[in-house]
């Protein structure tokens, strides 16, 4: 089966890291699912268990086409050891991944998305580069902020965001599926104009009549 591509997900596996910083990637995958399945497309979970990963092959017209979703069960700092086994058992290229992922540099409620570059300090992202021997992948970029006072950015990603700062993350994910959407559909230039968020819309109060 030809698959116009691969979107995967970053995270860590299991109920103790679920809402975390670092698990962005696994809420956009879940938030695409729902959202292709609200649209009357296909989606049907298949065994990942041959590339460490859940795996679900879905089928939309939001998408154009047909793609596998991936959450790596490898743990962050091995993604690679997913990714790398799924794309060349399925015969796709790097050029067609998609890897959502947290990102310290960016605020929260913010996105970016693009094309190759380096890592970051994200250890999936290394791990990913290094299995598949190049950076020349795509990155849907999630904010989520420094910590405040140069703290501990391991504890930062493996925490669990204020209220605030979770609003604005579920904010932006939301706009994520209407970037990879525009992906799909007209390519890199679409998806980040895409990341940017809407104007907010001023309303001017009519002066009374005389």
């Amino acid at each position: 089966m030809d698959f116009s591509g691969v979107l995967v997900g970053l995270g860590n596996p299991g109920p103790t890291y679920d809402g975390t910083r670092h698990n962005c990637g696994f809420a956009f995958v879940e938030g695409l699912l729902r959202a292709v399945a609200q649209d009357g497309g296909d989606v049907q979970e298949v065994s990942g268990s041959k590339f460490s990963c859940r795996l679900w092959r879905v089928r939309s017209q939001l998408l154009g086409g047909i793609w596998l979703a991936a959450m790596p069960q490898t743990y962050m700092n091995l993604s690679g050891q997913c990714v790398q086994p799924l794309l060349a058992w399925h015969k796709v290229s790097p050029a067609q991944l998609v890897v959502a992922h947290d990102e310290l540099d960016i605020p929260p409620g913010e996105l970016r998305f693009k094309l190759g570059g380096g890592n970051a300090g994200h250890n999936g992202l290394k791990s990913i580069t290094q299995q598949l021997g190049t950076p020349d992948f795509y990155r849907l970029r999630i904010g989520i902020g420094r910590p405040p006072a140069r703290g501990d950015v391991s504890n930062w990603v493996l925490g669990r965001p204020a209220s605030d700062d979770q609003a604005h993350i579920d904010e932006a994910l939301e706009r994520a599926l209407k970037v990879v959407f525009a992906f799909a559909d007209k390519g890199l230039d679409a998806a980040v104009r895409a990341c940017k968020p809407p104007k907010e819309k001023t309303t001017r109060e009519k002066p009374d009549k005389a």
